[in-house]
């Protein structure tokens, strides 16, 4: 499947934006999505993830309570809403897919988007 990221942008810390994943090419509603961030001169980090048909959902302990992952297979689309930004969400994110089940090491993710860049200001 290909993924494409959109929603990036540059945004004041307490703000909101959501992030879109469009899949294409693939049986959308048959992989294991996730959203990955990095940081200049960090190493690609977990952020949260989502079930098959979108009724288990993942986060990582850092953004619990202010992002939401969410999915719609008829839409072949996954997104990230981020609430209560703060500086340190600054990074490009990237969405990704899997055919097996939850996992949160970008190693086990096979399909990768170009990823799209969040800027939180303070």
């Amino acid at each position: 499947v290909q993924l494409q990221a959109s929603g990036g942008g540059l945004v004041q810390a307490g703000g909101s934006l959501r992030l879109s994943c469009a899949a294409s090419g693939g049986t959308f509603a048959s992989y294991f999505m996730g959203w990955f961030r990095q940081a200049p001169g960090k190493e690609r980090e977990f952020v949260a993830a989502i079930s098959w048909r979108g009724i288990s959902t993942f986060y990582a302990d850092s953004v619990k309570g202010r992002f939401t992952i969410s999915r719609d297979n008829a839409k072949n689309t996954v997104w990230l809403t981020m609430n209560v930004l703060k500086p340190e969400d600054t990074a490009v994110y990237y969405c990704a897919g899997r055919s097996g089940g939850m996992a949160d090491s970008p190693e086990a993710y096979s399909s990768w988007g170009q990823g799209t860049q969040v800027t939180v200001s303070s």
